[in-house]
Order: C-alpha cells, then sequence, then structure tokens
C-alpha cells in the first residue's frame, strides 16, 4: 500500500518483472545444458526433447515464483 500511495508500485512491478524474466531465463539455460538437453537431443528425439523441456520450464516457473514473487 505504501507504493501505491508514493506512486512507485508500477516502476517496483516492472523491476520485478524483469528480475524474474532474467532469473528464468538464466534458469532455463542452466538446467537444460546440466541435464544435457541439446539441439542434438531435438533433432533426434523431438517428443523426448518437449518433455524435458517441459519438465525444465514447470521448475523453473516453480523456483522464480518462490524466489521473487511469493516472497
Amino acid at each position: 500500500m505504501n507504493l501505491l500511495t508514493r506512486g512507485k508500485l508500477n516502476s517496483y512491478l516492472a523491476d520485478v518483472e524483469e528480475q524474474a524474466e532474467n532469473m528464468f531465463f538464466r534458469l532455463v539455460d542452466q538446467l537444460a545444458e546440466q541435464e544435457g538437453v541439446t539441439e542434438k537431443l531435438k533433432t533426434e528425439h523431438q517428443m523426448l526433447w518437449v518433455q524435458k523441456m517441459n519438465n525444465i520450464h514447470n521448475r523453473t516457473i516453480e523456483i522464480v515464483n518462490g524466489n521473487l514473487i511469493y516472497i
């Protein structure tokens, strides 16, 4: 409420959104690399790649939400 009354809520929310996006993309890249989800896998076993990327995507959303959004 304090941010809203001082007119700083929008800039705060934009900053949190930017941090969340940066964290999300960084974590997706790191987890994909750690788990061997590569372009080669994508071309050779497309459905396995999709399954692994969906799993990484969902886990990353939970991490970002837990660390930045729901604190």
